[in-house]
Order: structure tokens, then C-alpha cells, then sequence
């Protein structure tokens, strides 16, 4: 009929354009977030450290999050930084709300796993346990939502990041495998608890 027009699959790559742009742009704000706290923490004689997680203090329950931003030196960020962008952006291109969701339920179980058993008198701050999450949630959500494309990148994911599991290992007292552990276990539920509903 003349004078009428279909919009409804009118310019289907342009939301997946914007989904790419919102996904690329928050990673490179929270990876800038990480090198801006880090700068404000050496500046301060590491100041900030002290909202790093120490163990069974239930005061230092309100530290979970912002633990999650902070790190003991720029080799610290260094390490985390690829991979936190990398995986990030891969999670976020399924949503904003999601991913959200997603990083907020690994942030609270590597935090509280971290809190309930790492050994007395530590510390533990970073972003390798959402790093680990991510792992995680990329690794199984596309077997989860029954997704060709999500298992395909799940597994290229396994092949170029699959040696992070050694992480969760006891080897090395100077490295929180329980953060790395607990934080798995938390992305690994969260592709649960945010999987697609048919």
C-alpha cells in the first residue's frame, strides 16, 4: 500500500553497530577507570589499598566492590588489562543490562569467596577474579542459551585464554587463586542466572 513502509527490520546492522560502539566504549572507560585509581593510589603513597579485601572482617564485607577497581601496582592493571577488555567487550555485546548484571554477580562471589577463605592477615584487591568470571560466563553461556555462534566464541575463548584455569590452583602464595576460583564460579552461575528466556 502506498504511503506505508515495513520499519520493522529497518537498519538491523545499526543496533548491532551500536551494541559494538557501547561495548568497545565501556571497556575502554572501565580499563581507564583501573589506570586513573592506580595512578590516584601510587600519588597517595597506595592510600586506596586499604579498601582491599582482608578475610573475615565483617566490616571489610562493604570492601567487596571496590576491591574489584583496585590493584598493587601498574604491573598489577598491566596484567589484567587485556583480558578485561577482551572478554569484557565479548560479554557486553549481548547487552548492556546483562552484562551489568553479569560482572555485579561475579564481583560478589569472588568477593565473598575471597572474604571466607583466603588466610588470615592478607589483603586481596584487583580485577582478575571478574577477569576470571568473564572467563567463565563466555566459556558456557552460548551452551546455556543454546547458541551456535555464543559455543563457537566460547570455544575460541578456551583456546586463547583456556591456561587461566591454572590460576585457580594453590601455586603462588603472592597470587589470590581464591579470588580466581570463586570468581569463575560466579561467571559460570551468571550465565545462568541471566541466560536468554526462550
Amino acid at each position: 500500500m502506498a504511503g506505508t513502509a515495513d520499519t520493522t527490520g529497518a537498519h538491523p546492522e545499526g543496533s548491532r553497530t551500536d551494541r559494538v560502539m557501547t561495548a568497545g566504549k565501556l571497556m575502554l572507560a572501565w580499563v581507564a577507570l583501573l589506570w586513573a585509581l592506580e595512578a590516584a593510589d601510587t600519588a597517595t603513597g597506595h592510600g586506596l589499598d586499604t579498601y582491599g579485601i582482608t578475610p573475615r572482617h565483617l566490616g571489610e564485607l562493604r570492601d567487596i566492590l571496590p576491591a574489584a577497581f583496585l590493584h598493587g601496582g601498574f604491573g598489577h592493571v598491566a596484567a589484567n588489562t587485556l583480558p578485561l577488555l577482551v572478554l569484557g567487550f565479548i560479554a557486553a555485546l549481548s547487552g548492556l543490562r546483562r552484562f551489568l548484571g553479569v560482572v555485579l554477580t561475579i564481583i560478589v562471589a569472588s568477593g565473598l569467596g575471597v572474604w571466607l577463605t583466603s588466610p588470615d592477615n592478607t589483603v586481596t584487591l584487583g580485577a582478575s577474579g571478574v577477569v576470571f568470571g568473564l572467563f567463565g560466563y563466555v566459556l558456557v553461556r552460548g551452551f546455556v542459551d543454546r547458541s551456535a555462534r555464543d559455543i563457537v566464541v566460547g570455544l575460541l575463548v578456551a583456546a586463547f585464554y583456556g591456561s587461566l584455569l591454572w590460576g585457580v590452583l594453590p601455586t603462588d602464595s603472592g597470587i589470590s587463586w581464591q579470588g580466581h576460583l570463586f570468581g569463575l564460579l560466579g561467571g559460570t552461575a551468571a550465565a545462568f542466572l541471566f541466560r536468554r528466556r526462550a
